[in-house]
């Protein structure tokens, strides 16, 4: 190798098994072309040592919504990903204007996605109730790293519910075109009759929204969708889940066989149901927030092994949607693109290193695998994209919304301090974050596929 060809030479500690150690990432032409232990004689244009913060593969976040309010769109929402350590997004196809169900609207997707991003984004689709299965392999063909459905009716034209005999046609159109199906599971038929007897009872009190969505509500659609997919043969991603039972009965399905991954989000692991009383609507989501043994069984599933993927499920509405006195007034999700890896990697490292090393791993590697990018992101490897997120655990960040590169305006960890911070972020070989300034440049991401 001709070293005095390296575009970047990176120096900071890297996961070697279950050890970190201090080492040189050589990256040219935005690949990583060697790693290797340190050397001060290394030529390269350019390098950087980061003293022993950790070189951690750049977050591949597994669940963002850039378009679902038209005040963020795709460049905010990645502005906000560099600058939090995220160097892909995985786009959720549930978009204010429609959903991706057609191979035109993925298209037409893409070509916005190109012209805004400032990080890379894999694209998903959706498909359409009543037949809209057939389209499942077109779409994949023409860019789709998996599909997203719900079995809960959020919306009957942006985000509509598939029934148990449609999943049963999604499932084995998505496994026969070799992609993951990812489910929001909420059982639909407890939730609207929770949801109407909730709003007649108290719908000023936040923790309404808790009691509409009862633990059963998650555990009953998880049990539909893992039964179905065992019947199908199919590849099941189930999104944000908030109860240990949940975890448990995905591993029991694991263990029978089941290719299935489950993710939960930084919301289920920092608060519990007890912060509505502060943040009221801010802190709707759904599924809700859980009591603190749930955050806390949560916790230990994820330091072992047993939680696949950590995701932001960013939703960046604005405050105007979020501060109804009316808790049901108030659309549900948050923003978190930009705070995720280190609110997470931050709380992992109080509960030690078998934490953190999953932590790592459900942010970075696991949802490059699921959705088909693991050949490229995910992994600080030769011949992988050079995509580097610098955590250094010893700078603590006063997270506040003003920091925030959003269109939301807020951010749900006001005021939480973390012990650690994202303070570089490199994509394909090039820093698009240096920890005070956003350097990227908006339609610099690219769309990345599936192998």
């Amino acid at each position: 190798m001709n070293t005095a060809k390296l575009d970047l030479v990176v120096t900071g500690r890297v996961q070697r098994g279950e050890q970190w150690k201090r080492q040189d990432v050589h990256i040219a032409h935005g690949k990583i072309t060697a790693i290797t232990e340190p050397s001060a004689t290394t030529a390269a244009v350019r390098t950087l040592d980061v003293g022993d913060a950790y070189l951690i593969p750049g977050m591949v976040d597994a669940h963002v919504h850039s378009l679902s309010h038209p005040g963020e769109g795709v460049a905010a929402s990645t502005r906000s990903a560099a600058a939090g350590g995220v160097t892909t997004i995985v786009e959720m196809p549930f978009d204010l204007d429609g959903p991706i169900n057609t191979v035109e609207r993925l298209k037409a997707k893409r070509e916005l996605v190109e012209r805004e991003a400032f990080v890379d984004v894999a694209m998903m689709g959706t498909l359409a109730p009543e037949g809209g299965w057939r389209a499942a392999e077109a779409i994949s063909d023409a860019g789709a790293v998996g599909f997203k459905v719900s079995l809960f009716n959020t919306d009957a034209a942006r985000f509509p519910r598939i029934d148990d005999a449609e999943l049963r046609n999604v499932m084995a159109a998505t496994g026969g075109a070799g992609r993951t199906v990812a489910v929001h599971a909420e059982n639909n038929e407890i939730v609207q009759a929770m949801l109407a007897l909730e709003k007649e009872r108290n719908p000023f009190d936040p923790k309404a929204h808790v009691r509409s969505r009862p633990p059963v509500s998650e555990t009953m659609g998880v049990l539909t969708a893992l039964e179905i997919a065992f019947e199908q043969s199919a590849k099941l991603h189930l999104c944000h889940l908030s109860l240990p039972r949940s975890v448990d009965l995905v591993n029991w399905y694991r263990e029978q066989g089941l290719d299935v991954t489950l993710e939960t989000c930084p919301h289920y692991l920092t608060f519990t149901e007890d912060d509505h009383d502060a943040q009221r609507g801010r802190l709707k989501i759904n599924p809700p927030l859980r009591k603190a043994a749930d955050r806390d069984g949560m916790w230990n599933r994820l330091a072992a092994g047993k939680i696949d993927v950590v995701s932001s499920d960013h939703a960046p509405w604005p405050t105007e949607y979020k501060d109804h006195e009316g808790i049901f007034a108030n659309h549900s999700g948050a923003p978190g693109v930009q705070t995720s890896m280190a609110v997470t990697l931050s709380a992992a490292l109080g509960r030690g290193p078998e934490a953190f090393n999953a932590a790592v791993t459900s942010l970075t590697s696991a949802p490059a695998e699921r959705f088909g990018v693991g050949h490229v992101k995910g992994r600080l490897d030769v011949g992988f994209d050079a995509d580097i997120a610098v955590f250094d655990p010893t700078t603590a960040w006063d997270i506040d919304a003003d920091d925030m590169f959003s269109n939301a305006g807020w951010t749900p960890y006001q005021g939480l301090r973390t012990s650690g911070r994202v303070t570089t972020t490199i994509s394909r070989g090039t820093v698009v974050w240096d920890g005070t300034e956003l350097l990227g440049v908006r339609g610099r991401g690219a769309v990345v596929e599936s192998a």
